[in-house]
């Protein structure tokens, strides 16, 4: 099964560049590098003042051979020295560490080197003599650069793991099919069209695409063509020059722009006005753009991904959609199942958006029922998996007592007569011949049920009934036993 911990959706690219970071020194490695083993001393006594945990290297060759063993976040490192300099130590960290900060320690005339030094990626230098104040108001400014680079790394990670591969949660053979044929796409550059109903995860699929392809360094800009007002999609999608209507107040860059040397994604496209689908294919044509009221063409580099819910075919046999545009679009087409075709999926999806929520909400932890696992499993799901997710918040939400059951599900699912659930989560009025049966009986059946519901898959039924896999093993292995013994 495919899995992830979903992303929080306010997240931004570059947000962390105007936190103010909080340094804590004991959690950095700092490596002093020193021919004149005093000076390095001294340096080393005075960062081990403020909490930095140092370590000295007083040769160059020292120095390489700590680098390529060990991993540190500040390399301070005197420029002139014997077999390997300071400039080579930068290249050295460059290559085996690359989040480090390196600070070149300089005398007077060799300050010009220092310089071509920090254009070739050093953070700074100090120039001897060096003041206590001065290396740890550097040390500090490097350290601070060392966690805006962490905090980076890890804000990649998690936009990874939301759009990554990864992100999008499975254990169906239709949805494993999807995944392959989107792993296959997203290395090229090819124009893409995705198909399904409202609610199948289309974004999530063109965010994946986007993060997996050689374009993931450069931004993806999302334009719901259906939820623009028709006079204001071309200067959307192309941008507009001041006065060009009414409400031009100054010039403004449209999606293509934006977007450019990195991927457009246009949801709805179906609901594209005619006159739009013109231009549209033209950019796509010749791969560059005309501002609206503007007559210079702007070139651009963008990669499309289009969707949509609609049937284009019926719609280009109806003339309001243009066939051409529609052969641009769909160069390759990935195709959504809706979720009530791969039921499978139902329960790693409830279990995945319990987490989130709990999470999200601060909730203690709360398990679903078998009772509620078997409505989700068998309700036909017309809003696909943007229902399921809305309907598990809804329950985090109200529920009090840390158990999702029947009582908690929204109205959609809580209609018709409801089963008599007894405190382990039985439905005693769907299965009214486990009444008198022996507590071992009931809860075989309890076990065997979910894992019904899940194909069978172990794992996921342990999460379902809240118990450890290992214990649903040991459960297993005994019914076996019994019945080898019968």
């Amino acid at each position: 099964m495919a899995s992830n911990q979903d992303r929080s959706p306010d997240l931004a690219a570059g947000s962390t560049a105007t936190e103010t970071v909080t340094v804590d020194p004991s959690r950095l490695n700092l490596l002093v590098v020193d021919n004149e083993a005093a000076h390095a001393r001294a340096m080393t006594e005075s960062l081990e003042k403020v909490g930095y945990v140092c370590e000295v290297a007083t040769s160059g060759p020292e120095a390489a051979k700590l680098i390529e063993r060990e991993t540190y976040d500040i390399i301070i490192t005197d420029m002139v020295m014997n077999d390997v300099d300071g400039m080579q130590i930068l290249k050295l960290a460059q290559d085996r560490l690359p989040e480090c900060e390196v600070v070149m320690v300089t005398g007077h005339a060799t300050v010009p080197i220092a310089v071509e030094a920090m254009q070739r990626g050093a953070f700074n230098f100090l120039e001897k003599p060096i003041t206590p104040n001065r290396l740890r108001a550097i040390a500090e400014k490097a350290a601070e650069a060392v966690f805006l680079k962490r905090q980076n790394t890890e804000l990649l990670q998690r936009l990874d793991e939301r759009y990554g591969f990864e992100g999008i949660i499975y254990v169906s053979k239709k949805m494993q099919n999807v995944v392959d044929r989107v792993r296959r796409i997203a290395a090229t550059d090819a124009t893409v069209l995705i198909t399904g109903e409202n609610g199948t995860g289309k974004e999530i699929i063109a965010q994946a695409i986007h993060q997996n392809s050689p374009r993931r360094n450069k931004r993806i800009v999302a334009i719901n063509t259906g939820a623009i007002a028709e006079n204001l999609v071309e200067s959307e999608l192309f941008g507009h020059v001041k006065g060009s209507f009414t409400d031009a107040v100054s010039d403004r860059e449209g999606a293509f722009q934006y977007a450019n040397g990195g991927t457009l994604f246009l949801d709805e496209v179906g609901d594209m006005p005619l006159s739009t689908q013109i231009k549209l294919l033209r950019v796509l044509e010749e791969h560059q753009i005309t501002r609206v009221g503007d007559n210079k063409t702007i070139k651009v580099n963008v990669r499309l991904i289009s969707a949509t819910n609609r049937p284009l075919d019926d719609m280009i046999a109806a003339g309001t959609f243009r066939n051409d545009l529609y052969h641009r679009l769909r160069v390759v087409t990935v195709e959504l199942p809706p979720l009530r075709e791969r039921a499978e999926d139902v329960v790693p999806l409830m279990d995945h958006f319990r987490k989130l929520f709990l999470r999200r909400h601060d909730k203690p932890s709360a398990h679903f029922t078998p009772a509620v696992t078997k409505r989700f499993y068998e309700y036909a799901w017309p809003g696909n998996v943007r229902e399921l997710r809305n309907f598990v918040e809804t329950m985090v939400v109200l529920d009090t007592d840390g158990k999702l059951d029947l009582d908690d599900l929204p109205p959609e699912l809580s209609d018709g007569s409801e089963e008599v659930v007894g405190e382990a989560g039985i439905e005693f009025g769907a299965e009214s011949s486990l009444i008198g049966q022996p507590l071992s009986v009931i809860e075989r059946w309890a076990i065997e049920e979910p894992l019904k519901l899940t194909n069978d898959n172990r794992e996921e039924a342990a999460k379902v009934l809240g118990i450890g896999a290992r214990t649903l093993y040991r459960r297993l292995d005994q019914y076996k036993k019994d019945e080898d013994e019968s």
